[in-house]
């Protein structure tokens, strides 16, 4: 087979991955079932808008592993919205992971009793009153002097109180999905936003936190805020759930060319044409030190802390696709010490991301579909040159384009910012000075 036909064929392959990533997200599959649950105690929320996320395992098809993402608070990124935490399940032939959202009422999430809230239906943690989240504090560690909006109603829990991790297969849960989780479902929601991704890719890159080291009781169970796995407030596991006695053949169901981690958007699944799939260096020592020795590309981690918008200047960009590029970076939010307003910035931000996503995702099936009609025309080398470097320049003035509108809104946030604290500072100096009597 020729290069060229080689070329061509790697892009029907591309095409056929964007048209099912269309359409449902990719899954991953796996032989075994997940460790139980581990024992640990609930962070304290660190403000207001904060919504509990529980912990739960993840698979890492490069080591073949099991690898713990601790439970932690998250801004939700919308008034009225809730926490549908994603599960395993049984599939026929394997053990498939369902990605968890966020949307208006709480849908199926495989009737796993995480806890602090979340009994295996619905979650008892708390409500949405007045665009206010109001905090239940007989299952949630809250502070009372610094959160106002709380209110006391025990949880009868009917539950079988035990740490199975999945639904279904052999020892797992065996809840259905009513027909209101099923419309959950169904319905319009939001997945994950950049900082629970976050979270997840440094759970992934930390060797501490896979079950074949830790047996199942994970030196960080769980973290005041996303990716926050170091100081004040991060919690070990108390104990395990339960004996971890893995297969030795510890392996998904498909090649692992093919596989990303639970949390990868559709756009992110487009395999690269082969002369692409080199290995990079990784990123820290930490990543170097537990590098595979397979040619299976892992994921990349990010630093542990929120990247500020100087640092996320795109070095020069070899990329020529969309899908070369890294991920779009998390900005981060201004530290205002008000919930409400750091709420505000969050989704700000998550919409500029999402809406760069998909320009990214056009763009990479607009180019992909010029491959076709090329390949179509049986067009010579020098012309599949030329729309290469046509490619790379549209995908780097993308990407310069992003950049800019990053840099533009955390300058906007940061003067919204420095606007709304001027007034209050500028009334405490007016403040006349008590007389003396």
């Amino acid at each position: 087979m020729t290069i060229n036909s080689q070329r061509f064929l790697w892009i029907a392959v591309v095409m056929l991955a964007i048209t099912a990533a269309s359409s449902a997200q990719i899954r991953v599959t796996v032989s075994f079932g997940p460790p139980a649950l581990p024992i640990y105690e609930q962070p304290l929320c660190p403000g207001e808008g904060y919504i509990w996320t529980p912990g739960f395992w993840a698979w890492d098809n490069d080591f073949e592993d099991y690898y713990w993402v601790p439970g932690t608070w998250v801004l939700a990124p919308q008034t009225g919205f809730l926490w549908t935490p994603g599960w395993w399940g049984w599939g026929g032939e394997g053990f498939i992971f369902h990605e968890g959202y966020w949307g208006p009422v709480v849908g199926f999430y495989g009737g796993i009793n995480y806890g602090f809230g979340y009994y295996g239906r619905g979650y008892e943690g708390g409500r949405w009153e007045n665009d206010h989240f109001y905090y239940n504090r007989a299952v949630n560690n809250v502070n009372v002097n610094n959160i106002h909006n709380v209110y006391n109603t025990t949880v009868i829990n009917n539950t079988t109180v035990n740490r199975v991790s999945y639904n279904g297969g052999n020892g797992g849960t065996a809840a259905q999905p009513t027909p209101q989780e099923q419309a959950a479902a169904r319905a319009n929601h939001i997945p994950p936003v950049a900082a629970q991704s976050e979270h997840v890719q440094t759970a992934r890159a930390n060797p501490q936190l896979r079950a074949s080291v830790n047996q199942g009781k994970p030196p960080i169970a769980a973290t005041p805020k996303p990716a926050a796995f170091q100081g004040s407030g991060v919690v070990p596991a108390k104990q395990s759930g339960g004996p971890y006695t893995p297969p030795q053949n510890r392996a998904s169901n498909q090649p692992k060319a093919n596989t990303q981690t639970q949390v990868a958007r559709p756009q992110n699944n487009v395999p690269r044409p082969p002369e692409n799939n080199v290995p990079r260096p990784p990123e820290n020592k930490a990543e170097a030190a537990q590098q595979p020795k397979s040619n299976s590309q892992a994921a990349p981690s990010r630093n542990n802390q929120a990247a500020r918008p100087e640092n996320n200047v795109p070095q020069a960009s070899t990329a020529v696709h969309p899908n070369e590029l890294p991920p779009i970076p998390h900005t981060s939010v201004p530290n205002t010490g008000n919930a409400v307003s750091e709420q505000k910035y969050q989704q700000q931000q998550e919409q500029l991301r999402a809406q760069q996503a998909q320009e990214r995702q056009k763009l990479q099936q607009r180019q992909e579909q010029e491959h076709q009609q090329l390949a179509q025309q049986q067009a010579n080398k020098a012309r599949q040159q030329q729309l290469e470097q046509q490619h790379q320049k549209q995908t780097q003035e993308l990407q310069q384009q992003h950049q800019q509108q990053q840099e533009q809104m955390a300058r906007q946030q940061q003067q919204q910012h420095m606007q709304a604290s001027q007034p209050q500072a500028h009334a405490s100096q007016s403040q006349p000075p008590n007389p003396k009597p």
